[in-house]
Order: structure tokens, then sequence, then C-alpha cells
């Protein structure tokens, strides 16, 4: 049982590196206003019903990367509570990718679903 708790972990973790993005841009794009780390967490925890919740330290590097390919900005404003936060906010590019990468995803989700329809749950 061991083994098949450490397949799904894994499973699980590889599924997630490649949709992190994908909800990151998602819950930016439909934020109000501007969100830093923690925040955008806790709404992916809300949202998703905690399927892509995990470390909030491994969003980091994510947004990272997304505002390195300019599909995020950010900027930084002290905290009265503590140190400075970093706030995110989708850029027009990072909505059009969005748009692209919701359209593969679906196409994906749908053809897996395809596939699996034959598989008793």
């Amino acid at each position: 049982m061991v083994e098949a708790d450490t397949y799904l972990k894994k499973f699980q973790k590889e599924l997630s590196a490649g949709t992190v993005s994908l909800a990151l841009l998602a819950v930016l794009a439909q934020a109000s206003e501007p969100m830093y780390g923690y925040l955008i967490a806790k709404q992916l925890e809300r949202v998703g019903d905690g399927v892509l919740s995990g470390k909030q330290s491994a969003l980091y590097p994510v947004l990272r990367n997304l505002e390195g390919a300019a599909l995020l900005d950010s900027f930084v404003e002290p905290s009265i509570a503590g140190p400075p936060r970093r706030y995110y906010r989708i850029t027009e590019a990072g909505r059009e990718t969005l748009q692209t990468w919701a359209a593969a995803w679906r196409a994906t989700r749908d053809s897996v679903d395809s596939v699996l329809s034959g598989i008793s749950a």
C-alpha cells in the first residue's frame, strides 16, 4: 500500500506542476485588485477544493516565472504587520495566454475523460 501511496503522490505532483500556472493566471484574472502570495494560496484552496493547495512557498517560483514571461506584473508595498508584500496582477499578455492555456486544458481534459469513460470509478 505504501508503494501505491507513493505513486499517487508522484502522480499528483506531476499533475499539479502542469496546472498551477494555469490556476494562478485564472485566480489573478478574476481578482478585482492585485493579490499577494498568501491571498493567492488561500484563494486556490477555496476555489480548488484543496486539490491545488500545497506549500505556499512553492507558488513563488511559479509566480516569478510568470512574471519573467511578462504574464504578470508585480510591485512591493510595505506592510504594517510584517515584511513588505509583493503584489501580483495579470497583464494583457497574461490574459491572452490564459485563454490559450484554458482552451488547451479543456481539450486535454475532454480527451482524457473520453479515454477514461470506460473505466468504473
